[in-house]
């Protein structure tokens, strides 16, 4: 189906992408789903993922998303998530840093010195959001050096 539907990416602190695509996919609670103009109307939750659109040039956008809710109409795709960055936005230094503490953090958690407070889900949890940010900054680097 010819034609674009508009995209917009938004967390409690800022519009992470606000744009016109001719297609979305996004890591469902259910599995990744597509949307196309025309979709049928549906609400879901998101897991922690890459959201990738194509934009009326044709180029693959790439976000990475931390959870939140979708919606999808027949013209628009809304993203609501917890946390997004774009992959051109992710600073690489910093999420092998942020890599860097999480796995620290379940190596060593006895160690109070390094998070007294850090439950074990919540390590997990940030290790997790630090591999997917990481592979994601990896991917534009590596696209970038070809």
């Amino acid at each position: 189906m010819a034609g674009t539907i508009q995209l917009e990416v938004v967390t409690p602190e800022k519009l992470v992408v606000s744009e016109e695509a001719t297609i979305v996919m996004a890591p469902g609670a259910e599995g990744e789903f597509g949307v196309l103009p025309g979709h049928t109307p549906f609400l879901t939750s998101l897991t922690l993922g890459t959201l990738r659109y194509r934009d009326t040039a044709g180029t693959e956008r790439c976000v990475f998303i931390n959870g939140g809710f979708a919606e999808a109409l027949p013209d628009r795709v809304t993203v609501l998530a917890q946390s997004a960055e774009r992959r051109c936005d992710i600073d690489i230094n910093r999420a092998k840093a942020a890599l860097e503490r999480a796995k620290k953090r379940l190596e060593h958690p006895e160690d109070a010195s390094v998070e007294p407070d850090m439950d074990f889900e919540r390590a997990k949890a940030a290790l997790a959001r630090a591999q997917a940010r990481m592979s994601l900054a990896e991917t534009r680097r590596n696209v970038a050096m070809q």
